[in-house]
């Protein structure tokens, strides 16, 4: 089974002029925390890239970042504003081993059915260098579902989204529930998570 919602690509696909001119910035706190965890200069993957803003914003502190996209024309459309290619990549065809220092991942594997998001979370798993660095970001819940636009979500609880990510191995899981919003602007509860791959053993 494709660790993806074709429904859910396919709004992006058509949405993807409304979605990628919204004047997008990037989530500085968040990211910041991010970054503070990695090496100058570190390799960075961002999966769900979007418009592009936080690529952008890792680039211009220095970091070697690698946007990309499921979505096509999202994908064509932050190339536009990044100056650069933008790899059209699904979280399934997650082949890279041991090539990162930190993955990105904002609010986009939010899509991936139950079933399919801990092999995904493997996949970042292997994706990651030796105490490499993850970031995701969810909408809570309790059981997935769609929302008004047809989009299909996971909503996780917090108990169900640490059991997602064994058996790694992770050396911490760090989950923090914060209210924000979405693309339709409403309150929403989200789940911030924050691992870091086990270190080499010295």
């Amino acid at each position: 089974m494709a660790a993806r919602d074709d429904r859910t690509l396919d709004f992006y696909a058509e949405q993807a002029s409304a979605y990628t001119s919204r004047g997008e910035k990037a989530l500085r706190p968040r990211l910041d925390r991010f970054l503070s965890h990695l090496p100058a200069g570190a390799a960075v993957l961002e999966l769900g890239c979007g418009a592009g803003q936080d690529s952008e914003y890792m680039a211009t502190r220095g970091f070697d970042v690698t946007p990309t996209d499921g979505t096509r024309e999202i994908a064509e459309a932050a190339a536009l504003r990044l100056g650069r290619p933008v790899e059209v990549l699904l979280f399934e065809e997650i082949e890279a081993r041991e090539s990162f220092d930190g993955i990105w991942a904002n609010a986009c594997l939010l899509h991936v059915p139950r079933a399919d998001l801990p092999g995904i979370i493997g996949r970042v798993h292997r994706a990651l260098r030796a105490g490499g660095i993850f970031y995701a970001s969810f909408k809570a819940g309790e059981a997935e579902g769609r929302d008004g636009f047809g989009r299909y979500y996971n909503y996780p609880s917090a108990e169900w989204l640490r059991q997602a990510y064994q058996p790694g191995p992770w050396q911490d899981i760090e989950i923090e529930a914060a209210l924000g919003s979405g693309y339709d602007r409403k309150p929403t509860d989200w789940l911030h998570v924050l691992a870091r791959k086990v270190a080499a053993q010295r």
